[in-house]
């Protein structure tokens, strides 16, 4: 499996997409540059670090439901960003301890992490990294091909990312590629916020003047439509915090989040 081979070169004076989400869920992994560009994020959308938590729940309860409901053993996350609290591995893996997990990212601040994500929480399941853009889905099967077995069900991943893909079209195509590629049984868990918020879009376009990696924030159809051929697990594409939420929760964050979870038949 392809692994960080040298320890990556971080440019800490250039603001990072994965980092500045960590800032938004609260975490540490970031530095000055990334606070200051997410501070003024949160100036502009003030519901952004709430949708990043909020994001954090539904990647919870939909990978517990898919280890404990559906039988799923094998999960392809694309784009996993820094680590956080309760990653794919160890949700599953808590689950049924022979989970085998792939991560999938290309920032050099993510690669820093790649050990700490190669460490799984039980001596049965497997944990590993490819180092790929998720704008080379092929790649993506080719090298998760060495650590899942293409002829079980996989759960695939996209978890807030799609927004970095060039066009519509190029975010449809990721997709299929990966989701052709997985047999039938498998999974695709998936959200992204919507153009239904307008901080959120005024967030994406003035992140945009200063980023390489622009984000595209898109119709709920068009995310909807990424799941085109599979069938949706109740209760079906929503709001990510409507989605199987914990009973226990005292309150559903209201954010402009949408997406579910969808079985290849």
């Amino acid at each position: 499996m392809s692994q960080p081979s040298k320890p990556p070169v971080i440019d800490s004076s250039v603001p990072s997409s994965p980092r500045i989400w960590n800032f938004w869920m609260g975490g540490k992994d970031n530095y000055p540059v990334d606070k200051a560009v997410g501070e003024q994020g949160l100036a502009i959308d003030p519901d952004i670090g709430t949708m990043a938590k909020a994001s954090r729940g539904f990647l919870i309860r939909a990978v517990a439901h898919l280890a404990r409901e559906a039988g799923v053993r094998q999960f392809l996350d694309v784009g996993t960003g820094l680590p956080a609290s309760e990653n794919t591995h160890e949700v599953a893996q808590r689950i049924a301890p022979e989970s085998r997990v792939v991560y999938v990212d290309n920032d050099p601040s993510v690669l820093r992490h790649a050990e700490a994500l190669l460490q799984p929480v039980s001596a049965e399941g497997t944990v590993a990294y490819v180092d790929c853009d998720f704008h080379d889905p092929e790649r993506i099967v080719e090298e998760a091909r060495k650590t899942l077995d293409f002829g079980e069900p996989v759960a695939v991943m996209f978890m807030g990312v799609l927004g970095h893909a060039r066009s519509y079209a190029d975010m449809r195509r990721i997709v299929r590629t990966v989701t052709d590629a997985v047999p039938a049984g498998s999974y695709l868990i998936l959200w992204d916020g919507t153009v239904d918020s307008k901080p959120y879009v005024a967030l994406c376009e003035e992140y945009a003047k200063g980023s390489p990696d622009p984000y595209y924030p898109r119709t709920q159809a068009e995310i909807s439509a990424c799941f085109e051929g599979l069938e949706f697990v109740e209760p079906g594409f929503g709001k990510i915090a409507d989605w199987r939420p914990d009973p226990a929760a005292e309150k559903r964050p209201e954010v402009a989040a949408y997406g579910g979870v969808a079985r290849k038949p």
